[in-house]
Formats: C-alpha cells, structure tokens, sequence
C-alpha cells in the first residue's frame, strides 16, 4: 500500500472541503465535485458553506480542485465525503454513497486504500459500498484493495470545534489498513486519534453520537408540550434543574440538519434488518418531527386568545436555516413551521441574511425576502433561528415589527421572558 501517495477527496461539502484544506497544506490533495459551480468558486477561494475562510483555502498549496474525473487517476488514497439523507420514506439513501463508489472503483489500483467519513448504518461500508467498489474494479476486496472508517464530526457553523480540534475516530479493514488510516489523520488531526477495533464499531460509534443528542432532545421537546399545558416556563424549568451539577443541558427546539434528524433513521434501518424495532429511538424522532406542528398551534392559539384571527394573518419568520449562524438548510425544520402556516391560510414572510435565497427557492419552492420592511406589521414574529443578526436586534424592534395584539414567538429564548410572548 503506497501511505505516501496523493489523496483524492470526492464530494467537497461541510466535510470534504476542510479535510482536502488540511491534507492540502502537506500532501497533494485532488478535491473532486461534481457541482462546476462550486468547483469554480473553490478556485476563486470562495466557500458558500463558510467551513473554511479565503486565506485558509489559498495557503493550501498542494490542494487542486476539479469535476474531471480523470484527475482522480493519479491517487492512491481515496476519502469519500458524499451526503447520505433519507428518502420520503424515512429510508436511507445510499445512491449517492454507490455513485462515488462506481467513480473510484474505475481508477483503483492494486494497494489502493478507500476511506468512508459519511454517516452510514453500521455494516454499510462492507455490505454496500465494497461490491460496489469490486464490481466496477473488477479487484478484489482486502486483498488487491482495502477500506477505511472514519466518520465526520463535522459540526456546521461551529468555529470552535474545527476539524483539527475534534478527536477522529479511525478504523481498518484489517489491522495494517486501520494503522495507515490512523497514521494518515494522525497528520492533520492536532486533537488526536481513536483507533476503533473495526469499521463496523466506527460506523456505529458514529450514528448513536447524533441519536444521543435527539433522544434527549426529544425529551425535552415532550416536556415543553407538557409544560406548556401546565402554564410553565420551560426555560426557568430548565435554569432551575440546570443547578444540579449532572443536569444535562438539553433544551427544546427544532431538530433537523443532515446528522440529528437523519442518522437515527439509518440506526433504526438497520436495527428492523435484523428483527429489532427500536421503541425509545423512533419515539424520539416522531415527538422531534411534530415540534413545528406543536409551534403553530400554540401561536394561532394565543392569537385566537387576543381576538385576531389568525387565517389571512401575516407571520414573519425569522431564520430558516437549520442551525443559527450557519448557511446550511439542508432538512431545516424551518420549513415545517411555514407549511403549517400556509395550510392555515396564514400569509408568511421568511428572512435569513445568512442563507443563499436562490438555494431555498430550489430546495423547498419558498421565496425569502430580502429585507425587512420597517413599515410592515405582522401578527406575529417567529424567531426560527438564533442568528447574530438577530441577537443583534434591540426587544424593542421586534415588537414593532408587530400590530397591537401582535405576537413575539421566540423559539431560541434570545429574549428575555418580559420581551416575548411565547417560547419553547
């Protein structure tokens, strides 16, 4: 196995591009897309998903962009960093994981080594992507070539926990295999390594980090619906209960993004495969799913509690990305919230300065506008995301935003109580 050779790096999103950044700086990288636009704008040291800044792109001298698939000839080192989501059916969706798959398969040679970072369901790699990787080579598996593990731990927006600063976990398809993959992220990961014992523990490892964090996320969604029935505060519940020193931290809200909403989906996939339903698992998705739901029915009932009726109402929402400061709207709950509005008859302005407006329009059919209107009134202002540039806004400003009667729903407790009307 040639552990010196050049690293191709297929699908350049929130994890790709950083992983071909690092390795860039100290080994030729070819980082392979087959968006021409994003490859354009790569040359041009333009990130859209603002993972990476223009400097950092620039000073990774041995990095090459390209959509020719040909340049991926001359690696040795394959990273696939594809997407894998779910379908209508709640299903994984692994086409584009196989398409990457078919396209190295085509340039690999004997002693080539293919390393897997996206989220999968544990055997995933051996029994999906390796007879792809066979068929298409016509080489055979652990013998001619071998695969690698090691799930991303990417966290969108986050510009504390970076690439480097992540510990990540590694594994082999054999023990050499799983060295040389150690060793290779050993270079660039400066908060070091974890060796799992096998691919199938790291795919695993990776799917229960994010089914975790939505079950407990989940649970605290549940009790913000029974509390609110009881007419408590779930923030001062939580500031209270937070006292304890093992509270964990949980709080309510939409979950959605390319991990938490989606990685349970592939654990639970798996789990019926082998005769197992996961009860606590799917309960956690089904309660997180409803919360936009949960949203606008307790908005439009205030609002009937006011005397305003909410059909042919204005609702301004603030925020549809999945995440605050972060572009990314891949499966924003965001948009469950303005479906529920629009099947009310519920007129909807939507505003994110972060978001590309172009890639909402072609992603979910929606329109954003491109500015507040100082002379608008609303019936009420949905604060969907805890953008900067909302925090940024004085409580003041909000409620002028809206008509007497006029409704502050602040999803991500950016207000204090005295300056909203509701919250999760």
């Amino acid at each position: 196995m040639d552990t010196k050779g050049d690293i191709a790096i297929i699908g350049l999103g929130y994890v790709g591009l950083p992983l071909a950044v690092e390795f860039g700086k100290y080994r030729k990288v070819i980082g392979f897309d087959l968006d021409k636009d994003r490859i354009i704008e790569l040359k041009q040291s333009i990130d859209r998903t603002l993972e990476t800044t223009p400097d950092e792109i620039s000073s990774s001298h041995y990095l090459e962009f390209t959509h020719n698939q040909e340049s991926l000839s001359g690696a040795s080192i394959y990273i696939i960093s594809v997407p894998t989501p779910v379908d209508e059916n709640k299903l994984p969706d692994t086409k584009a994981l196989e398409s990457a798959s078919e396209t190295v398969a085509t340039y690999l040679n004997k002693g080539d080594i293919v390393i897997y970072e996206s989220t999968v369901y544990p055997g995933c790699t051996e029994e999906v992507c390796v007879p792809v990787l066979e068929k298409f080579s016509g080489l055979k598996f652990n013998k001619d070539f071998f695969c690698g593990y090691s799930p991303e731990r990417i966290n969108p927006g986050d510009k504390q926990h970076r690439l480097v600063d992540i510990v990540k976990v590694t594994s082999g398809s054999n023990s050499e295999t799983a060295s040389i993959v150690d060793s290779l992220y050993s270079e660039i990961i400066n908060a070091g390594t974890y060796r799992a014992s096998s691919i199938k523990v790291a795919e695993a490892a990776k799917v229960i980090e994010n089914t975790q964090r939505d079950v407990n996320i989940a649970l605290m969604n549940e009790l913000s619906q029974i509390f609110s029935l009881l007419d408590i505060d779930t923030k001062e519940v939580i500031d209270a209960a937070s006292t304890k020193w093992n509270f964990l931290g949980f709080t309510p809200g939409l979950v959605g993004g390319h991990c938490i909403g989606v990685d349970p989906y592939y654990l639970t996939y798996k789990a019926k495969q082998i005769g197992y339903t996961p009860k606590m698992i799917l309960s956690g998705r089904e309660i997180n799913d409803s919360v936009g739901k949960f949203v606008v029915n307790k908005l439009c009932s205030l609002l009937e509690q006011r005397n305003v009726n909410p059909v042919s109402g204005e609702v301004l929402v603030l925020g549809i990305a999945f995440k605050e400061n972060c572009p990314d709207i891949r499966n924003t709950k965001v948009v469950d919230i303005i479906n529920e509005l629009n099947l009310r008859d519920i007129n909807v302005d939507i505003y994110d300065p972060i978001v590309d407006t172009k890639e909402v329009q072609k992603e979910y059919g929606i329109d954003c506008i491109q500015e507040i209107n100082p002379t608008k009134k609303y019936n009420a202002v949905v604060i969907a995301v805890g953008h900067d540039d909302f925090l940024d806004i004085d409580p003041q400003d909000f409620r002028d935003m809206t008509i007497n009667q006029g409704i502050i729903f602040d999803l991500k407790s950016i207000l204090s109580k005295e300056h909203s009307d509701l919250r999760l």
